[in-house]
C-alpha cells in the first residue's frame, strides 16, 4: 500500500523512513542510503513528508517538494515529546511521522537556495571577523610584552603595526618584527576578505525588495536587513509581532502557575545571530539619542531615566523585532509615528 504520511530521520549517510496509510497502519519502515533517497520518493505517490529542521533539511525539502510531495519541517524540540521510548533512528522517524500530523504543530518555512547562500555569506563573515579579533588580540598581547600599547580599534592597531614595521623604528627586535609582519599580513588578508563578503551582501541587499524595506527601520543596516530577509521566509507564519519577538528570544521567560504570573529574564530562544544584531542596532539608536530626535529614540530616552542602559537596549530590540514583523508581514516601509503617540 502507498503511505500518505512519511517521517524521515535525516542523517549523514543512512536515512530512516517511517510511513503510514490512511488508517494509521505502518506500511513503510526501512533504511535508505543517501544515494537512494530521491529515487525512493520518486516512486511514491504525492504524500505528506515530515522532517526535523536541521542543516540539510532545507535541501531535502526542496528535492522532495520538486517530486510533488508536501514537505513540512519541524523544530526538533517540538518533535521530542512524540518519542515513545529509547533513542534510535527508527523511533525518531516514527515520532516525526506522528508529529507532522498534529494540528497544533508549528512548522519551519523551507528556505530557498538563494536564502541559504546569503546566510552562508553571513556565517562566513562572522567567522572571519572572529579570526580577525583573535589575531588583533594576539598582536596586542605580544606588543604589550614590549611595553607597546595603543587605543582600542582595529584602525588604531593597524597604524601602530605600520609604524613598528618601518625601518627607523627600533622598539622591537628583528625576530619580533618578522613575526609581527606575518601576523599583520594575515590581518590584512582577513580584512580584505571581510570587505569582499560585505560588498556581496550590499549587492544582494540592493536586489532584495524585502531587505531594502527593512533597512528603513532605525537601527537596522545592510547586515541586519539581509540577515533578516534571508532567514525569515514567511513572516505571516507568526501570529503577531510579539510571536516573532518571542521566536527570537526577546521576551521575558514565563514561570507562572496558580494564576500568579512571574516574568524573568529574556528567554534567549531562537536565532542567536539575529538577536545579537537587533540588540546591537538598538544600542546604536540609544547611543545617538541626543543627536537625532526620533520617536524610537524618545521612547528609549524616557525608559533610560528609570532603567539600566543594557536593559533598555534589549527592550528596544524587542520593539524593533515587532516593527520588522510588521514590515515583512504587511508590506510597505517603516513610517515613524509622532513622538507623543509613540510613548
Amino acid at each position: 500500500m502507498q503511505p500518505i504520511t512519511i517521517g524521515v530521520d535525516i542523517a549523514k549517510s543512512v536515512f530512516q523512513v517511517h510511513g503510514v496509510d490512511g488508517d494509521g497502519e505502518v506500511v513503510v519502515r526501512k533504511q535508505l542510503r543517501r544515494a537512494a533517497v530521491e529515487a525512493f520518493f520518486a516512486g511514491l505517490a504525492p504524500c505528506l513528508v515530515g522532517m526535523e529542521a536541521c542543516a540539510t533539511s532545507h535541501h531535502w525539502a526542496r528535492v522532495l517538494g520538486g517530486l510533488g510531495h508536501e514537505v513540512k519541517l519541524m523544530p526538533p524540540s517540538y518533535v521530542k515529546p512524540y518519542v515513545k521510548r529509547g533513542k534510535n533512528d527508527a523511533v525518531d522517524a516514527e515520532a516525526i511521522c506522528e508529529a507532522v500530523t498534529r494540528p497544533t504543530m508549528r512548522f519551519v518555512a523551507v528556505k530557498s537556495a538563494e536564502q541559504q547562500s546569503v546566510l552562508m555569506l553571513h556565517r562566513s563573515r562572522e567567522l572571519l571577523v572572529r579570526q580577525r579579533t583573535m589575531l588583533s588580540n594576539a598582536v596586542r598581547g605580544h606588543l604589550a610584552e614590549f611595553g607597546i600599547v595603543t587605543a582600542l580599534g582595529i584602525d588604531k592597531l593597524e597604524k601602530l603595526v605600520v609604524a613598528l614595521l618601518e625601518d627607523g623604528d627600533d622598539r622591537l627586535e628583528e625576530m619580533a618584527r618578522d613575526v609581527l609582519a606575518q601576523l599583520a599580513g594575515q590581518m590584512r588578508d582577513l580584512q580584505a576578505r571581510i570587505k569582499e563578503l560585505e560588498r556581496r551582501l550590499e549587492a544582494w541587499h540592493r536586489s532584495s525588495e524585502a531587505s531594502r524595506r527593512l533597512a528603513t527601520i532605525p537601527g537596522i543596516g545592510v547586515i541586519t536587513a539581509t540577515a533578516l530577509a534571508a532567514t525569515v521566509t514567511d513572516a505571516s507564519a507568526f501570529g503577531s509581532g510579539r510571536h516573532f519577538a518571542a521566536w527570537l528570544g526577546l521576551v521575558p521567560r514565563q514561570s507562572s502557575t496558580g494564576g500568579k504570573e512571574r516574568l524573568g529574564r529574556i528567554s534567549k530562544m531562537g536565532d542567536r545571530y539575529l538577536r545579537r544584531l537587533l540588540v546591537v542596532g538598538a544600542t546604536a539608536v540609544i547611543r545617538y539619542v541626543k543627536r537625532r530626535a526620533t520617536p524610537l529614540a524618545a521612547w528609549a530616552d524616557t525608559l533610560l531615566a528609570r532603567r539600566p542602559a543594557r536593559l533598555v537596549s534589549v527592550a528596544l530590540a524587542n520593539k524593533l523585532a515587532r516593527i520588522v514583523w510588521a514590515v515583512l508581514a504587511r508590506g510597505g516601509t517603516y513610517r515613524a509615528i509622532p513622538a507623543a503617540a509613540a510613548g
